[in-house]
């Protein structure tokens, strides 16, 4: 039962993590099928966003056969029920329940970690390895432009 829980904890973390890398990594590759050389047009546009509209419901629906299976394998509960929109209370408040204290189950606990060791990496990327718009350099730690180096050396 422990072996089965951890596989489908797992399986969680890979399905979120393809959400993110997985996903749009395809998308752009069958894009890149359509587009062809030359500048983009509206047709590659529109492949990558329909393919990655696709995959992403779709690992979303595995996530949520992956959370239900975990939920019955350990007995979890959600213990806190969904309201639809038009049963909401207006006045902006959040439900109440006495006596229950939310709490999330291994799956959802695999999920928050991947999203913030998704924006964490994406962090780490863009504030010290992705390219300057300004100066045009590959990366934040490469070697100054050739116009800079002509300044330091004279």
């Amino acid at each position: 039962m422990r072996l089965r829980r951890l596989a489908l904890t797992s399986l969680m973390g890979i399905a979120a993590l393809n959400i993110a890398t997985g996903s749009p990594a395809i998308a752009l590759w069958a894009g890149s099928q359509v587009q062809g050389s030359g500048p983009p047009t509206m047709t590659g546009v529109f492949v990558v966003v329909i393919v990655f509209a696709i995959l992403a419901f779709a690992l979303v629906a595995v996530m949520t056969r992956i959370s239900q299976a975990h939920n019955a394998l350990t007995g979890h509960t959600p213990n806190v029920s969904r309201h639809v929109p038009w049963l909401r209370s207006l006045r902006g408040e959040a439900p109440l329940y006495p006596g229950v204290n939310p709490s999330l189950s291994g799956p959802e606990r695999m999920v928050v970690l991947v999203v913030v060791g998704v924006i964490i990496a994406f962090e780490i990327w863009f504030f010290f390895f992705s390219g300057s718009p300004v100066d045009q350099r590959s990366g934040r730690a490469a070697m100054p432009a050739a116009d800079e180096q002509v300044l330091l050396t004279a």
